[in-house]
């Protein structure tokens, strides 16, 4: 391949999405989980990671926004990958992060304007109010977290 001025290169490389979530647990190993009001399932707290900022700074921020917890996080608990599908044209990174463990009477502050409801599941709860890209992560980050591994669940 011929050099070519890096602008051009930059430029001509492919793009993609990317987005940071948080795995919280309490004291009985449920995950935390929150129900958006613009969607029909349940999610992890997290969302689109925003231009020049860093994955774990995202999810602690959209944890923060979502439900008023903060929390300082641990290490990377899972990364996906998934294709372009549906209305979204680019393929998508998932970061999925380590937020530890809380009591179960800890408070949250849920944005209404964005979240319905947060609370807390068992795995195998999770496994069916979960979308099933999402479900996987659960179980990889549980995984994972008990492991010390990073897991990688690319959608191929």
């Amino acid at each position: 391949m011929a050099w070519v001025e890096p602008e051009i290169w930059y430029r001509s490389l492919p793009t993609f999405y990317a987005a940071a979530d948080v795995l919280v647990t309490d004291e009985h190993d449920r995950l935390l989980l929150v129900k958006p009001n613009y969607r029909d399932h349940w999610a992890f707290p997290g969302g689109m990671i925003e231009a020049g900022e860093p994955p774990h700074v995202a999810a602690a921020r959209e944890l923060t926004e979502e439900i008023g917890l903060k929390i300082e996080l641990g290490g990377l608990l899972v990364v996906d990958w998934a294709p372009p599908m549906g209305h979204r044209p680019s393929a998508i990174m998932y970061f999925l992060f380590d937020g530890g463990s809380v009591s179960s009477g800890i408070t949250v502050d849920p944005d209404a304007e964005e979240i319905e409801r947060a609370a807390f599941f068992p795995l195998a709860e999770c496994v069916t109010l979960l979308p099933a890209h999402t479900a996987n992560r659960a179980t990889a980050a549980m995984a994972a977290r008990a492991s010390g591994r990073t897991a990688y669940l690319p959608v191929l």
